[in-house]
């Protein structure tokens, strides 16, 4: 079925498009972190600190969507909707760290294209636990739809983000989710524990590129003074 090919295969794509969205980056000894290529010098703190800030939005979108599911197999209502508060905070503050670079308008789209991107992971859940196979593949479905989505908004914000490579990485993202449910509902969790370093480290990626591509098309924002 659908759902379960992307859960195995979207992953694989994980590398490649790390790989093209990352193209501008050179290691960086001091934070181990990447650098950008760009005709001014860019200031290794800033972005070192842009890249930090990311990448802890995008590691508690991961943990607290986690608390949700497991909140939901347990059947604990309370804190399904403590940590589901917590997804939608988290989504405010992903949305508004780009504020200052693509204005008020535009956080407000991306939060709305993430709140799109919980609510069809929250539909695989609930079907999964109903053990319906056609919501599974309808939210699939909206997975999918979501990224070109997303991708197509972060390409036309930046260009310096492919919109393959960005449709790319959130399909894995979205598969990442789905084995996640999928290895917790049946208990799995030596499975599950992979998967949550895969999903850690592929956020990582995500928010790298994403900095970068930032310090790449506002690169008066990241000189050094």
């Amino acid at each position: 079925m659908r759902h379960i090919l992307l859960a195995a295969t979207l992953a694989l794509l994980t590398p490649t498009m790390a790989q093209t969205l990352a193209a501008s980056h050179t290691p960086n000894d001091d934070h181990n972190h990447p650098t950008v290529q760009t005709t001014a010098a860019v200031d290794g703190d800033k972005l070192h600190a842009l890249d930090s800030a990311l990448r802890d939005l995008w590691i508690g979108h991961v943990f607290w969507v986690r608390n949700v599911v497991t909140a939901r197999l347990a059947g604990d209502a309370n804190a399904e909707s403590t940590a589901e508060q917590q997804v939608v905070a988290n989504a405010k503050a992903i949305a508004g760290a780009f504020e200052p670079y693509y204005g008020a308008a535009a956080k407000e789209k991306l939060f709305g294209l993430l709140a799109g991107h919980y609510g069809a992971v929250k539909d695989y859940l609930g079907a999964s636990v109903a053990k319906d196979t056609s919501g599974q593949s309808a939210a699939t479905d909206k997975l999918l739809a979501n990224a070109k989505e997303i991708a197509g908004f972060l390409h036309a914000a930046n260009p310096n983000l492919p919109f393959d490579a960005v449709e790319g990485l959130l399909q894995a993202h979205g598969g990442h989710h789905i084995a996640q449910i999928q290895e917790l509902q049946r208990k799995d969790f030596a499975a599950e524990a992979k998967t949550w370093g895969d999903m850690t480290q592929h956020m990582y990626a995500i928010a790298d590129a994403l900095g970068a591509a930032v310090a790449k098309q506002f690169p008066d924002k990241f000189a050094v003074r």
